[in-house]
């Protein structure tokens, strides 16, 4: 009995030790973190509600893009940018989402663009593009981000 009894001090003094590790440093586990992100790639892609049902991945991003360039292109169809510039059949449009769930659009131009008045076709597009329907934007580890795309919109040419 008299060496259990010695045997249980001595086992307690022995296990004091497994709680002196030392926790890890905090910065040195966020830096450890913010290495293994990719901060090339979202977690998810900016979403409108036809396309929410879809699970995988990259699906949701298409049905996205086509989605987003159906709906420019409905709106620029039978437009005056056409009739203006019969010329110019494809307008490069950038799409920012921001991640308040915002759209910003801005034409992209060719650099050859000096055949076309810029500032009309700029305003046509931000008057067409409004009134769209909502959007989540992307997330990137579950925060909401900002993210550009360009979209070919092919124009009406009749």
């Amino acid at each position: 009995m008299k060496k259990i009894a010695l045997l249980i001090p001595l086992l307690f003094l022995q296990s004091c030790q497994w709680f002196d590790a030392k926790a890890p440093d905090k910065e040195e586990l966020l830096q450890q973190r913010l290495n293994e992100i990719n901060w090339n790639e979202v977690s998810s892609y900016p979403s409108v509600a036809e396309c929410n049902v879809i699970i995988d991945k990259e699906q949701r991003k298409e049905c996205f893009f086509e989605t987003m360039a159906r709906l420019v292109q409905e709106r620029l169809d039978n437009d005056t940018i056409s009739m203006l510039y019969p010329g110019l059949d494809t307008i490069k449009v950038k799409v920012k989402v921001y991640a308040d769930a915002r759209l910003e659009f801005e034409p992209g131009f060719e650099k050859d663009s000096v055949r076309y008045d810029t500032v009309v076709i700029d305003s046509i597009i931000k008057s067409r593009l409004v009134n769209f329907p909502p959007v989540e934007p992307a997330q990137k580890e579950g925060v909401p981000v900002t993210t550009e795309f360009i979209l070919p919109v092919v124009l009406n040419v009749n």
